[in-house]
This record gives structure tokens, C-alpha cells and sequence, in this order.
């Protein structure tokens, strides 16, 4: 008579199938090893291998013990905790509990992928009907799980929260009537492209008689012709350049990988040109014409903010003071600046009579 029965007391026998739902990953070896049993999740796991009938060793790595030659050494090692690694991929670390069978001799082993549970589950489909309802496993099954969704719920967080940011910044540094960079922009760029030491041009574009749209047809025409200038702007300039509208009507423009100074002179006159036909605003054409100053990095030994913003403004204003509606780019030790109009195509500095911001009435 086992120790915890009574006389007479009946013994419960377990069929296949209620072993198999009680321990869906067991093992049962005979004396010499082989397999005479496995649990249903044990079987799916080496789906592509018939388990019954093979040596224990043919199929799984011992791990712990380490030196088990035999079943017995199973039971007999760190009191019977077994820790098994399929052969074959996926190699799977199974652990478990090995104990001895009475009739008709060999050993019993429960097994479970334990920590690993993660892993098993990927590799080989399992769900939760390939665990015993008891088995430890299946709690920290829902744990990984619920890390996981925390995980992913916290990374598309993190997304939104990024790209709320992202758009919260380019909201920022973006004129909402426009689309350009606003000023804040623009010198954010202007003090980086020199902190790197890149050379660029830079033009300071105004609008020739721009009060006389809003007195005449409204602040809503006025919008219409910012908005129009900064297409202008923005069609004329590259990806690499800057466009912003850092005042009522006064754009600037940062022209990267400008080699020359000269070369910020064909972009002025092509704004000029695209901003000489007539501009259609309600039942009235006018004639939106700017006034542009120019400069360039290469003008200096180490330019500055100011100085370059000062020295477009002064080239803005012999643009004005030349009859407007023309370009001006400033030159250093000269006593006069090299300008241009739209309608100049006879060389630079000379001087004709600029179109002025003229309406043409029904």
C-alpha cells in the first residue's frame, strides 16, 4: 500500500485523452528510453516526426541534467526537474518535472516551455488550447500579451504625440496666409546654413504700392496678391532654398548652393518676369510689380545676420530709388550697386523708366 491511501481504496485511471487535456505536453519513457507516450501539444510541436517509438535522446537534448544517459537519470537529477531542447528546430527549451513509473516501469515528464512560452507560441502556432488551464504558462501567456498590447498602444502613442509635435512645429514656423516659412523660420535657417559655414545668396523681395490694392479693392485682394507672389516664390526657388514672407509684404529668400554671387541675378529677374503680366483680381487687372535687394556670403570674410539682412535692405532700396520693379545686387567697395529691371535686358546699371502698380478698370 502508497503512502497517502487508504485499503481498498480505488485508483483512478486516465485515459489518453483526459491525460492528454491534463498534460498536453507529457512524456512517458519506458525503461530503455524510448517513447511510449506524448501529449497531444508535445506531438503537434514535431509535427513532421512520429514521437512514439524513438529514443528520448534521438529527439531531445538533455539540459538539465546535462549527463543523462538513461531515464533514470531524469528522475534522479536536482530531484527530477528536467529541462529538455528539441534537436531539431525550432529548438525548442521544454521544462518539467520527471518522475518514476511504478507499472509498468520507466518515467513520467510533465513538461511546459516556462519562460519561453513567448517564443513556442511563435514558432510553433500554439494557442491557448495546446496548455493544461493549470499550467503557469498560460498566465504569463496573457501577461506577454497584455505587455505587448501596452507596448503597441504606447508606441502608436508615441507617434501621434511625434507627429502632433512635428505638425505643432511646421504650424509654427509656417505663414498661414501664405504657405512660405514665416520669420521665425527663416532665421532659424539663416543662422544655421551660417553656423555651418555654407555659402547661399539672399534676396529681400517687396512689393512695390501694395497699400494701394487694399485701399482700392480690399484686404481680400491684398491676400489674393500675397498669396500669388508666394507661388511665384515658391515655383521659382528650389527644394534646397528657403521662401518666407517675413513681414506685410516683404518676402526673403535663401538660395543654397549658389556659387557666385552673380547667380542669385537670373532668379531675381525671373521673379520680375513671372510677376509682370497682369494679375486678374475680381472685375480689375493690376499690375503687381516687387522690388528686389540682393547679397551673397561670398561678399564677406564672416558674414553675419545683420550685416547681410542690412546690406539686402540697402540693395532693396536703390531698387526702389531706381524707379522699381528691378533688382539690385550689392557689391562691396563699389560706389554703385549692379541692378536690373524686368523690362532691362541691355546690361547691368541701366536705368529706364519703371512700370509702376497700375489698374486697368472695366
Amino acid at each position: 500500500m502508497s503512502a497517502g491511501s487508504l485499503p481498498g481504496e480505488a485508483r483512478p485511471a486516465l485515459g489518453r485523452s483526459a491525460l492528454g487535456a491534463l498534460m498536453p505536453m507529457h512524456l512517458w519513457l519506458d525503461r530503455e528510453g524510448t517513447i511510449r507516450g506524448a501529449g497531444p501539444t508535445l506531438c503537434r510541436m514535431r509535427s513532421g516526426m512520429r514521437l512514439i517509438g524513438r529514443p528520448v535522446f534521438e529527439v531531445f537534448e538533455p539540459r538539465l541534467p546535462a549527463d543523462a544517459r538513461l531515464p533514470a537519470d531524469l528522475v534522479s537529477g536536482a530531484g527530477g526537474r528536467v529541462q529538455l531542447r528539441f534537436r531539431a528546430q525550432p529548438r525548442t527549451l521544454l521544462r518539467g518535472l520527471a518522475v518514476p513509473v511504478t507499472r509498468p516501469g520507466g518515467v513520467f515528464i510533465n513538461l511546459s516551455p516556462g519562460i519561453s512560452v513567448a517564443a513556442a507560441v511563435a514558432d510553433h502556432a500554439l494557442t491557448l488550447r495546446d496548455f493544461a488551464p493549470s499550467d503557469p504558462s498560460v498566465d504569463l501567456l496573457y501577461l506577454i500579451e497584455a505587455h505587448a498590447a501596452i507596448l503597441a498602444e504606447s508606441r502608436s502613442l508615441n507617434q501621434r504625440l511625434a507627429e502632433a509635435r512635428a505638425e505643432a512645429e511646421q504650424m509654427a514656423a509656417t505663414d498661414p496666409l501664405t504657405g512660405l516659412r514665416n520669420r521665425r523660420a527663416f532665421d532659424t535657417e539663416l543662422a544655421a546654413l551660417l553656423r555651418r559655414g555654407e555659402d547661399f545668396g539672399l534676396l529681400h523681395v517687396d512689393l512695390d504700392d501694395f497699400k494701394q490694392v487694399n485701399d482700392t479693392l480690399g484686404h481680400a485682394a491684398g491676400d489674393e496678391v500675397l498669396r500669388h507672389v508666394a507661388a511665384v516664390l515658391a515655383q521659382e526657388t528650389r527644394g534646397r532654398d528657403l521662401a518666407a514672407r517675413v513681414g506685410g509684404d516683404e518676402f526673403m529668400l535663401l538660395l543654397r548652393d549658389c556659387g557666385q554671387p552673380e547667380a542669385v541675378v537670373p532668379v531675381a529677374e525671373r521673379i520680375l518676369a513671372r510677376l509682370d503680366p497682369p494679375l486678374r483680381l475680381g472685375r480689375s487687372e493690376w499690375r503687381v510689380t516687387a522690388s528686389i535687394g540682393g547679397t551673397h556670403t561670398l561678399h564677406y570674410t564672416r558674414p553675419e545676420p545683420d550685416k547681410l539682412l542690412r546690406d539686402a535692405d540697402h540693395a532693396l532700396y536703390a531698387s526702389k530709388h531706381a524707379g522699381r520693379a528691378r533688382h539690385t545686387l550689392f557689391v562691396p567697395d563699389r560706389d554703385t550697386a549692379q541692378s536690373g529691371s524686368a523690362n532691362d535686358r541691355r546690361g547691368k546699371g541701366a536705368s529706364l523708366p519703371a512700370p509702376r502698380l497700375q489698374s486697368t478698370l472695366p
